[in-house]
């Protein structure tokens, strides 16, 4: 199983729960998980959390916060909501 395949499987299993993702270049990305696809991870942002180094914001309707994409093959670090305090 690769790399990019075992973040798919766990993306998919923990959607709609926070999560704290940490990419290869050493980015954060704190969120819930709103989507799942062959190459992404879209996570809701909440508030007060800027400066979001990879990806770009993307209009994801039904949402109200930015929601946005990290690359699947760019993930080095993930973490469930429950793991830390917000």
């Amino acid at each position: 199983m690769s790399q990019g395949s075992y973040y798919y499987d766990m993306c998919c299993r923990y959607k709609g729960r926070k999560v704290r993702i940490t990419d290869v270049a050493g980015r954060e990305y704190r969120g819930r998980i709103v989507n799942v696809d062959s190459k992404y991870v879209y996570l809701e942002q909440d508030r007060g959390f800027g400066g979001f180094g990879y990806g770009y914001y993307r209009p994801y309707p039904g949402y109200y916060y930015p929601v946005v994409p990290v690359a699947l093959a760019a993930i080095g670090g993930f973490f469930l909501g429950a793991a830390f305090v917000w």
